[in-house]
Parts: C-alpha cells; sequence; structure tokens
C-alpha cells in the first residue's frame, strides 16, 4: 500500500470506528428498555408480548430508514463529495441520538420511533464510508482494506457494547440511566464531526452526475432482480443480511428473557465478541486476502457461519457461559464473510459507479435488516429461539444461492498477488 493510500485510509478508518463505537453502545440498552423487568418506560397494562412486538418494529424503522437513505447518499457523495456528504449525515446522526435520550426521559414513544427513523437514514453513510475506502484501494489491496473497516466496526464492539451497559446500569453510578449511553453517543458523534472537518482528505477523483430519487432504494432492487450477475450476487447479500439480522436483533432479547442477563452483562458479552472481530478483520482476513481470493473463500465461510449460529441454541439455562465459547465462532465467520462479500460486490462496478453500485449494497443489507425484526417480533411471542433458528436458516441459503448460481467476474477469481506487491 502507498503511503498516499494509507494517508488516506487513518481518517476514514477513525471516522468508522466513532461511527460504528455510537451504534454498539446503544447495542444493550433498547432491548433493556423493553424487556427488562426494571424497566419503567412502558405502563403495566403493555403485556411483553405487546412489546416484543413494538421492539421488532422500534429495530425496524432504523434499516427500512437506512434502506430509503443509502443510495440517495451515495448517489449524493458521487455529484458531490465524500466529505461533505458524511458531515451532513453525522450531524443528522447526532440529532437522533439527543432526542432519543429525550424520549426515554420523557416516556414519550412516537418520539422515540422518530429518534431512531433519524439516524436510519443518516446511517446509509455507510455506503459513503466503503465508497471511499474503494477510491484509494488498488485491487490488490481492497479486500485488506474493507477488512480495515471491518476492524473499526469490530473495535466500536469491543468497546461500545462494553460502555454502553455500564452507562445504562444505575447500580454502577446511581445517576447512569438508559438516556445516559445515548448522550455520551452524541458527545462521539460531535468528536467525530471535528474530525473529519479537519483530519479526512476528500478520496473523490472525479465527481459524477447521478439521478437522485426517494424511491431510489425500490429502483435499486428492481435494477437488481433484472441484471444476471447483480441478481446472484445481490441475492446472496440480501440472504446473509435477513439470517444475520435475525440472529443479532433479537439475541439480546433471549439473553434477558431467557438467561436474566443484564445491561452489563450483554455488553461484557458483546465486548467479547467484537475482540474476536477484530481479531479476525485485522489480522486473518489480511492473511486470508493474500492466499485467496475473495470469490473462493466465500465458497466456505456462510456455511461455516449458519453451524455457528445455530449452535447458539444448545446452551441451557446454567450454561450461559458457553456463548463465550460459541460466539467466537460466529464474529470470526462473519468477520471473513462480510469484507470479502463487499469486495465481490465492489468487483461488479468499475472505477465511476463505486458510489452506486455500494449504494445499492447498503440498500439490500438495509432491507435485509428491516424484514426480521417485524416478523421475529411475532416469532419471539411464540418462542425466543426462533428468530435463532431462521436466522441460521437464512445464512445457510445464502450460501447455497453462492456456491449454486453466482459466477465470479474474471477479476474475482484472480490470484491475489504475494505480500510484496501488495504494499
Amino acid at each position: 500500500m502507498s503511503q498516499a493510500q494509507k494517508t488516506s485510509i487513518v481518517p476514514i478508518f477513525l471516522t468508522a470506528f466513532l461511527d460504528l463505537l455510537g451504534i454498539g453502545i446503544i447495542i444493550p440498552i433498547i432491548p433493556a428498555l423493553f424487556f427488562d423487568p426494571g424497566s419503567d418506560f412502558f405502563a403495566e397494562s403493555f403485556s411483553m408480548d405487546h412489546r416484543s412486538i413494538l421492539y421488532g418494529l422500534l429495530v425496524a424503522t432504523y434499516p427500512i430508514m437506512q434502506f430509503l437513505g443509502a443510495p440517495i447518499l451515495g448517489a449524493l457523495s458521487d455529484r458531490h463529495g465524500r466529505k461533505p456528504m458524511l458531515t451532513i449525515t453525522l450531524f443528522g446522526t447526532m440529532a437522533g441520538y439527543l432526542l432519543f435520550a429525550l424520549a426515554i426521559y420523557l416516556g414519550n414513544l412516537p418520539l422515540l420511533f422518530f429518534s431512531r427513523m433519524l439516524p436510519g437514514f443518516m446511517g446509509g453513510n455507510l455506503s459513503i464510508i466503503f465508497s471511499s475506502i474503494a477510491d484509494v484501494s488498488d485491487p490488490a489491496a481492497k479486500t485488506r482494506n474493507f477488512g480495515l473497516i471491518g476492524m473499526a466496526f469490530g473495535i466500536g464492539f469491543v468497546l461500545g457494547p462494553t460502555i454502553g451497559g455500564i452507562l445504562g446500569d444505575h447500580t454502577v453510578v446511581s445517576w447512569f440511566s438508559y438516556s445516559t449511553p445515548f448522550l455520551f453517543t452524541a458527545l462521539l458523534t460531535g468528536v467525530n464531526i471535528i474530525m473529519l472537518r479537519f483530519r479526512f482528505n476528500e478520496t473523490l477523483k472525479e465527481k459524477r452526475e447521478s439521478k437522485i430519487n426517494a424511491l431510489s432504494g425500490f429502483r435499486n432492487v428492481a435494477k437488481t432482480f433484472q441484471t444476471p450477475q447483480l441478481r446472484s450476487i445481490f441475492t446472496v447479500v440480501l440472504f446473509l443480511a435477513l439470517g444475520f439480522s435475525f440472529f443479532t436483533q433479537f439475541f439480546s432479547v433471549l439473553l434477558i428473557e431467557k438467561f436474566e442477563f443484564t445491561t452489563k452483562n450483554i455488553g461484557l458479552l458483546y465486548g467479547w465478541i467484537g475482540l474476536w472481530l477484530v481479531f479476525t478483520q485485522g489480522f486473518t482476513v489480511r492473511v486470508l486476502s493474500r492466499k485467496f481470493p475473495s470469490s473462493q473463500i466465500l465458497k466456505y465461510t456462510p456455511l461455516l457461519l449458519a453451524f455457528a449460529i445455530a449452535a447458539l441454541l444448545l446452551p441451557d439455562k446454567g450454561y450461559s457461559y458457553l456463548f463465550f465459547i460459541i460466539n467466537p465462532f460466529v464474529s470470526t465467520f462473519q468477520g471473513i464473510t462480510a469484507p470479502n462479500m463487499t469486495t465481490v460486490v465492489s468487483e461488479q462496478a468499475g472505477p465511476q459507479q463505486q458510489g452506486e453500485i455500494l449504494g445499492i449494497n447498503q440498500s439490500m443489507q438495509s432491507l435485509g435488516q428491516a424484514i426480521p425484526p417485524l416478523i421475529a417480533g411475532y416469532l419471539n411471542t411464540v418462542s425466543g429461539s426462533l428468530p435463532i433458528t431462521v436466522g441460521a436458516t437464512f445464512v445457510f441459503l445464502g450460501w447455497l444461492v453462492y456456491v449454486g448460481f453466482f459466477s465470479p467476474s474474471a477479476r474475482s477469481k484472480t490470484t491475489p498477488p504475494p505480500p510484496e506487491s501488495a504494499n
């Protein structure tokens, strides 16, 4: 990797880290707000089944808005540049966190929903971050650089849930509450905005006029399934996102309802998961990328991920320590799969269409994140294990589609260069 590339990637890495740290902090809080017996947000007349359905709807609002926002923000970043669009989205995200803290304080459910919709739309900035990486990466370094961003996500998930679990636990400090992590996250987002202003150099070399439409997300889905090469790979993206979202969005609910985890315990478990994600995407991905093309790696890792998620159904009450043994396998296989999948998707477009193709990718992932909570909220009223079961099944189906129907492009089939030529 050239010195210029390294200089560009460091601020992108830090931007992604702070962005995902903010998301990680709230992971233990929202499930506890709805399902913790000690939560006073809901009146006693709200049954647990009612809360489960409302929780599913609230969780769905973020990816639904992300689905709408990602292609619009991706196209705008192709037109106006990555830096100004990232700045705007971070301001919107900060406002959303502040409003969520206010909604908890006031006990206002409609405001709670609105305050997730706003950062959800702005959360489409992940497509901009990935586009920035694509801007400054040559083909040999692309997977490793996507892996670095994955490592930033992982560090965010090490520190974020742990910090959030502690900040939201009043037994740690008397004035901590469910609102505290959101206020802290808003502060972090403000730091991110300042850092972006002074450290982030524009990565887009040639601006491109892209059509912008509020229905771009739906058009992207239609476009995806009309083009054979895109149809198969984005079906894989969708199935993997569906499966992993069924798992991630209701795993904390299972921990609270069946295993009586506190926000602090959830935070510590997710911190452990994040450590393995950091190791995988900071080390394992980089080693594998030097030896195997992404298209070959993906023939195996989604299948292993499906088995790892299914294994989370094995522990029973009294054996919750097994989650600390099983979850590292989930982190490892997801940590390998995600950056390699992004690389294969990126290789389906030329340099001038990276914002558009990665915007479509973000749309498909957002769609895959939006559908599960709408269904899982009801599944959870039947059994807390059902969302995990369905999640493992969808990941398995994604693997089947990949090995059975996707034909990698010539670039993704190319054997990676030896290590010395990649530096």
